[in-house]
Formats: C-alpha cells, structure tokens, sequence
C-alpha cells in the first residue's frame, strides 16, 4: 500500500537517482472480481501483462483510508519514535540489482498472526493494519482460486492452500515518498521511490492514493506509467507463480512506485 505524502526529508538517503518520464499507459486490464467471465479474462491478462486492476474486490473502502490516515500519522512520527519499530520492520533500504537508492521509508509487517508484532505502533494502527490484511489475504486466496479455475488446475485450491499454510511467509509493506527538496533542481526528471525489481512472492495486491508513479515493464521493455486508482486494487504476477506455470504463460513483469 502506498501513503499520501507530506512535506519531509530522509536524511539518511544522500543519493539521488532519477528516470525519464513515461507515457501514461491506458491498456491496463480490468478485471470484475464479480463478473462470470473473470477466470478467463484473468488469465489472459496473466498471460499478456503479468498485471490487471481489480475491481468489485470486495475489501471495504473505510478499511483503506482508515489505514492511510494511521500509515501518515506514523510516517509523521519524529525518526526517533519511527525507529523504535524497526525491529517490526520500519526502515528504507537500497532496492535493485544496480543497489539504487530509493527516496522511500516503509513498514514490513508479516500477514501470520503468529508472527506479526506491532507492539510499538498505536492501538487504532494495530487495529487498522489487521482489519486490512485480513480483508486482503481473503480477496488473495479468491484471485488465485479464480486463476487455478481459468487455467483448469485441480484442486482448485492448490494455489491458496500455500497463502492459508500457517507458515506462510506473506507480508504487508506500507511505503511512504516522501518530497524530495533536492528534485526541484531536477527539472523535467522524475526521482526513483522504489527501484526496478520484480517480486519473488506469488502475487503481489497494490493498492495505491491518487498520485501517480506506478510504472510496469512491459514485453517490449517499454516502461509505461499506470494510471492511479485508489478505490481498485493492481495485480502483480510474482516469480514463485512462473515456475510452476512456465507450461501455461510466460511473464515478465516489473514495476516500481514514487
């Protein structure tokens, strides 16, 4: 999930790294979570793009902005009071393969109960960040079911049954960007937030505010810029659902966010 940002600085990122500007890219699939069609229009935007909105998700529009405005109050935080949760996964760290310095601190929390502590965070945080990964993992487990069905893989719950397995090394990353000072001195250059990567997990679900930045590396390597749309959610194809689907579709996707 991705925060709105205000007026800051991190002090400890000294290196700038910026990008040309993208155009903006209208051909992102859209997929009716309620539509009879979806497992077959969900594979095939698998198999073109690696990348799809969600709509009709059913995970409840005050889950999201309650979660925001607690994400924002946090990031807002002295770095002091911020870096009391690192041990629970606050920070900001060099991303990509060419170790690019992204303008971006973040929260990583992991989705077992078991395991997550946010013992640190206030009270409406905590409550806020369980409400929302409870309503994500269950839209999770319905997208993968859906394409197990498209792609007439038996049972059809061979896919979920990995994100319900009470090891499941899931997790939830809140990012916040952010303004950059140094980027007024940069005119026409847009500055890297989160560096070129793919994702190893199975899925990745984003959901982003209004502000544009989401790009995706398309198959002819063009990086086109994602139109932003707070009340949907995008759809990531990750790494770990390539291999055992090399035989269905080949994907290759990217993306990074400012």
């Amino acid at each position: 999930m991705v925060v709105l940002s205000q007026p800051a600085a991190l002090e400890h990122c000294s290196l700038i790294k910026t990008c040309k500007p993208t155009c903006v890219f209208t051909g992102i699939p859209v997929i009716d979570l309620r539509d009879p069609e979806a497992k077959t229009l969900l594979v095939k935007a698998c198999a073109e793009y690696g990348f799809f909105k969600l709509i009709n998700h059913g995970v409840p529009m005050e889950f999201m902005t309650r979660l925001e405005a607690e994400a924002l109050s946090f990031f807002n935080l002295p770095q002091s009071d911020k870096d009391k949760a690192t041990p629970f996964g606050y920070g900001s760290n060099k991303i990509g393969p060419n170790g690019d310095v992204g303008w971006i601190e973040y929260l990583l929390v992991n989705t077992n109960p078991q395991l997550t502590s946010l013992k640190t965070l206030s009270e409406n945080f905590c409550y806020a960040v369980n409400d929302y990964i409870l309503a994500v993992k269950r839209l999770a487990f319905e997208v993968v079911e859906i394409m197990a069905d498209g792609l007439e893989i038996k049972p059809r719950n061979v896919l979920s049954r990995l994100l319900r397995d009470e090891n499941s090394d899931s997790c939830f990353r809140l990012n916040h960007y952010p303004p950059c000072p140094q980027l007024q001195a940069l005119s026409g250059r847009n500055l890297i937030g989160f560096g070129e990567h793919t994702d190893p997990q199975i899925i990745s679900i984003l959901r982003s505010n209004n502000t544009s930045g989401l790009q995706i590396c398309l198959r002819d390597r063009t990086w086109v810029s994602v139109p932003p749309d707070q009340t949907s959610f995008f759809i990531s194809v990750g790494d770990t659902l390539q291999v055992p689907l090399k035989y269905y579709f080949i994907l290759s996707v990217c993306f990074l966010s400012l």
